[in-house]
C-alpha cells in the first residue's frame, strides 16, 4: 500500500520544515497535521506530550503514512524515543521480507539530524541552542551532541516568549525584537566563547533576522530545515522498503484539531501561501 510522508507538530512551526522537506522532494505526497487545538506542548508533561504524539502518530498511519517526520522539537525530544523503543515494533512489527528487522512504520524526529552536523560547524567547539522551556529542560540535544561530539560545549537557552509572538502574528514587532534580544544576550553572556546557535524550535526560522541582527556576524545561525531535510533524502535512499510506499504526486494536504480557518490564516504566514485545512479530532 502506498501513500503520503506524514508530518507532525502541535502547532505551525512544523511547516517551516515541511517547506524545506518538499523544496528538496518535491516529488512526494505529504499529509500535514498540526495539533493546534491542545498547542503549545513545551509546558506540558514529559507523559503528556508522548500521549499526545503518539495519538496523532497513530492518526497518521492510520491514513496510510508509512513514515511520520516529528517535525516539532518537543515532542522529538519527550516522545520520540519512546514510541521508537516502546510502541512501533509492538504495534508494526518488522514485514517478513525486510531484512533491516525494523518496525514496518517509522518515526523520525528533527533534533537527531541537527545534533549530526554541530561537529562540523563549531570552531571553538561552544554550541549554544534557543527553544522552548520543554525542550531545555528535556537535556535531548545536550545528550546528542555529547554522545556523538564529546568535546562540544553545549549551552540551552530556553526563550518562552518567542512561539507566542510569531503564532499571534507579532514576529515583526518590537516586542520581538525585545525579547530576542534578551535571550541571545542572556545566552551569549553565559558562554561569550559560542560560534554557532541551534534554532531549536520550528517556529524560530520566522525569527530569523530579528536574531541575525543581535547576533554577532561571526556567530552561525542553524536553523532546522535545510539538515532535517538532508538527512530525510540520505534516510530514505538507505530504506527503500519506505521510499518505496510513498506516494508520487507532489501535493500536500493539511489537517488541524483547531478550526480550520485559524489554522488557514496562520499557516499562510509560515507557507507564504494559502493553505485550506481539514478538521479532525484525536
Amino acid at each position: 500500500m502506498t501513500a503520503p510522508l506524514g508530518i507532525f507538530d502541535s502547532g505551525y512551526g512544523g511547516l517551516t520544515i515541511l517547506h524545506q522537506i518538499r523544496q528538496r522532494l518535491p516529488q512526494y505526497d505529504y499529509l500535514y497535521l498540526g495539533d493546534n487545538a491542545r498547542a503549545p506542548y513545551g509546558p506540558r508533561s514529559f507523559e503528556r506530550v508522548y500521549e499526545f504524539t503518539l495519538q496523532a502518530v497513530r492518526y497518521l498511519f492510520s491514513q496510510g503514512c508509512p513514515l511520520v517526520i516529528l517535525a516539532c522539537n518537543t515532542a522529538s525530544a519527550k516522545a520520540l524515543r519512546s514510541i521508537q523503543q516502546r510502541d512501533l515494533p509492538v504495534l508494526f512489527p518488522p514485514a517478513a521480507d525486510d531484512p533491516s528487522g525494523l518496525p514496518s512504520r517509522r518515526v523520525l524526529g528533527v533534533i537527531r539530524p541537527t545534533a549530526e552536523v554541530i561537529g562540523q560547524l563549531t570552531k571553538t567547539r561552544h554550541v549554544g541552542i534557543v527553544a522552548t522551556q520543554g525542550t531545555v529542560s528535556s537535556r535531548t540535544y545536550e545528550l546528542e551532541i555529547s554522545h556523538l561530539y564529546p568535546d562540544v560545549t553545549v549551552t540551552a537557552q530556553a526563550c518562552p516568549m518567542w512561539v507566542p509572538l510569531v503564532e499571534n502574528g507579532e514576529a515583526d514587532s518590537p516586542g520581538a525584537d525585545y525579547f530576542v534580544n534578551k535571550d541571545i544576550q542572556q545566552l551569549l553572556h553565559r558562554d561569550p566563547q559560542i560560534d554557532t546557535i541551534i534554532l531549536g524550535c520550528t517556529h524560530f526560522p520566522l525569527l530569523y533576522n530579528k536574531v541575525r541582527a543581535c547576533t554577532p556576524s561571526h556567530i552561525r545561525l542553524i536553523p532546522q530545515g535545510k539538515y532535517v531535510s538532508a538527512s530525510l533524502v540520505d534516510y530514505l535512499q538507505r530504506h527503500p522498503s519506505i521510499e518505496n510506499r510513498l506516494t508520487r504526486g507532489g501535493a500536500a494536504q493539511f489537517l488541524t484539531t483547531e478550526q480550520p480557518k485559524l489554522f488557514n490564516d496562520s499557516a499562510s504566514i509560515f507557507l507564504g501561501h494559502p493553505v485550506e485545512a481539514c478538521h479532525i479530532t484525536l
